[in-house]
């Protein structure tokens, strides 16, 4: 057995793992009825911003968390803590990414029951956090204006595993001379039909459209998950 073949086994091995765990974190996260969110970006990309933008706003009608991973520093959660609500960092130091197992084990001392929101903020990086399902019901990927219009094609992966798009920083826009027109069709080339959303956590520009997607989101799937069990309860044992 060649070296390459017993990585790629050993590789398998590690994501079937984590899609196990997966699993039994989202049965555990539609139980309590808690619409659990995952944000992917390259570093830098503005999602911490973002994020401590949504969880200020959103706990003034929904009961609102985040788990947040970071290489080797408590910062990003110190940042998240100033929205007040409940904030967990996880350190993962030399892994680039977050796993099933950390959230799982991030998660202890939490009731899930008392939340209708749970963010989930992954290291910074668009390549390895595209193979590790956390879980989540929606998951979000950043582009920064500052970053380029071509990251979707650097990047399909982590862009085609994802649900909706946010083009951030989009106050920066004209500044560095941002074309929307190419990075749209950027996306829609690697994944067709793409939710694209532009915000700006400086300006506020978008975020109200970005929340109410968020709610949305959590309502239709609050409707899926009552009709389920609404079938479960009719049906004959």
């Amino acid at each position: 057995m060649s070296p390459k073949t017993r990585m790629i086994e050993v590789r398998q091995n590690v994501l079937k793992q984590n899609d196990v765990v997966a699993r039994a974190l989202r049965e555990r996260f539609h139980e309590a009825g808690v619409f659990v969110v995952s944000l992917v970006s390259s570093p830098g990309a503005g999602k911490t911003a973002l994020l401590e933008k949504t969880l200020t706003l959103l706990r003034q009608q929904f009961r609102v968390a985040a788990l947040v991973g970071d290489l080797a520093t408590e910062n990003d959660a110190a940042r998240l803590a100033r929205s007040q609500a409940p904030v967990k960092q996880i350190i993962t130091g030399t892994v680039c990414h977050l796993e099933a197992a950390m959230v799982q084990s991030a998660l202890e001392g939490w009731n899930l029951d008392e939340l209708d929101f749970l963010f989930i903020e992954n290291v910074g990086n668009l390549v390895c956090p595209s193979s590790y399902d956390l879980g989540e019901d929606l998951r979000l990927v950043l582009m920064s204006v500052t970053e380029g219009e071509d990251k979707p094609l650097k990047y399909p992966t982590i862009f085609n595993s994802a649900d909706v798009a946010l083009i951030a920083k989009i106050d920066l826009a004209a500044a560095v001379e941002f074309n929307a027109v190419v990075a749209n069709r950027n996306i829609q080339a690697v994944r067709p039909e793409m939710t694209v959303l532009d915000v700006s956590a400086k300006s506020g520009e978008g975020v109200e459209k970005f929340l109410d997607f968020l709610r949305s989101r959590r309502n239709a799937a609050r409707a899926v998950a009552a009709s389920q069990r609404a079938k479960a309860f009719a049906a004959p044992d």
